[in-house]
């Protein structure tokens, strides 16, 4: 099984490299996970929203053309369903079946995937209400991308 997670941004903080290696790490027996991360775009301070969907249209084109037309992709999206830990298991399962064992997560940007990246994606779900730096979402989604390989294996982890 094959994850590829593209990601707006470069990781700068420290302790969020070593909590994504640390997963990657754990994650290894179960399937392999390439992270593609992609340059963001600078704004300026409080942008207007034509200048935000400039933004995001020129990261969503980024990714875009990374993209391979055979790949199953599903973005994070904010508006979307969020599915509990155990839902998120199961539908991780069904994803791996229809993309032929090869799945790819998008995480947006400050502002969110542009209207041509979401129309590429083959789903879109949320992890939360709540709102998180895009550069967190990568450990957030890791940890419960593991967390789901365990589930599905009936293999203990901590709750």
């Amino acid at each position: 099984m094959k994850i590829k997670i593209y990601a707006i941004g470069h990781l700068k903080e420290s302790y969020l490299k070593q909590g994504i290696n640390e997963y990657l790490g754990r994650l290894k027996p179960y399937a392999q996970v390439e992270i593609v991360e992609v340059d963001d775009e600078s704004i300026v301070t409080n942008p207007s929203l034509k200048e935000i969907e400039m933004v995001k249209n020129k990261e969503g084109m980024k990714i875009l053309k990374l993209l391979k037309s055979d790949e199953y992709v599903i973005g994070l999206d904010l508006v979307k369903k969020q599915p509990t830990s155990p839902e998120f298991a199961k539908y991780l399962e069904e994803k791996f079946v229809l993309g032929g064992s090869n799945i790819s997560f998008v995480i947006g940007g400050s502002y969110g995937l542009s209207d041509e990246l979401k129309n590429r994606c083959r789903d879109r779900i949320g992890l939360s209400n709540m709102t998180f730096l895009h550069q967190m979402t990568r450990l957030i989604l890791l940890e419960q991308i593991y967390r789901a390989f365990k589930i599905n294996r009936n293999e203990v982890y901590h709750k």
